[in-house]
């Protein structure tokens, strides 16, 4: 008895102490800290009613109305957040999709809305809109390419990827190709390239962070198709 009483009372103390942490929003939560408030938050839907996450039904009639698929919007989720809606990073990106304080002024909704989950999930889908429309593919881009470059943009900003893109024109080479464009976007963080006249953005140092996003967003998309009808 003795020992469940104080199992029970270490178990409530990290409860405690993870949503003491998020609702203060003072620091980054570690991925150890997102998920174990995953877990919990799966809690919002009855055991066996969702696929992927709690948020299956809201990520999927948000994505849908905007032309998303949903399995790629909650692969994006679980990169960001481990589908935790109450979080927010270094950096001031909030929420499920941690969407940044500037994205939801674009789309004039008050920073206080921001980790809302329909709030969040709706941002998070006119982004991708905006950065599809922005990027203006050729028709017949393979689809692994264009999905790599979205997210890429989601990720470090469009106007990175964009610098990228404009290089490869100069130098001859597909825009539109990820694994061009990815390549550089490392170059970009060399003074030769940066300081291109065609570049606008200025170094871009993180590239390392940004390709392994994309990898990582797509092979968890790719295991939610598997697992996920349409």
């Amino acid at each position: 008895m003795l020992k469940k009483t104080v199992l029970t009372f270490a178990f409530l103390t990290i409860l405690t102490t993870f949503y003491g942490f998020n609702a203060q929003f003072s620091a980054p939560a570690t991925d150890d800290a997102l998920n174990a408030l995953a877990e919990m938050h799966h809690s919002l839907l009855p055991e066996g009613s969702y696929v992927i996450s709690a948020y299956d039904n809201l990520i999927r009639n948000i994505s849908e109305e905007e032309g998303h698929d949903w399995r790629l919007m909650s692969a994006i989720a679980y990169h960001e957040s481990r589908f935790t809606p109450d979080i927010t990073s270094r950096s001031g990106a909030r929420g499920l999709m941690q969407i940044m304080p500037s994205v939801a002024r674009q789309f004039d909704v008050p920073a206080a809305e921001i980790t809302d989950p329909r709030t969040n999930i709706w941002l998070a889908n006119k982004l991708m809109s905006k950065i599809m429309s922005s990027l203006r593919f050729p028709e017949g881009t393979p689809e692994k390419d264009r999905m790599s470059i979205i997210l890429a943009s989601y990720n470090s900003g469009i106007g990175h990827v964009n610098d990228a893109r404009r290089l490869a024109r100069l130098n001859g080479e597909n825009p539109n190709s990820w694994e061009v464009v990815a390549r550089y976007l490392t170059l970009k963080a060399e003074p030769e390239f940066y300081e291109n006249e065609v570049v606008r953005c200025g170094r871009f140092t993180g590239s390392r962070q940004t390709l392994a996003y994309v990898n990582d967003v797509i092979g968890r998309y790719d295991r939610y198709c598997r697992i996920a009808g349409r």
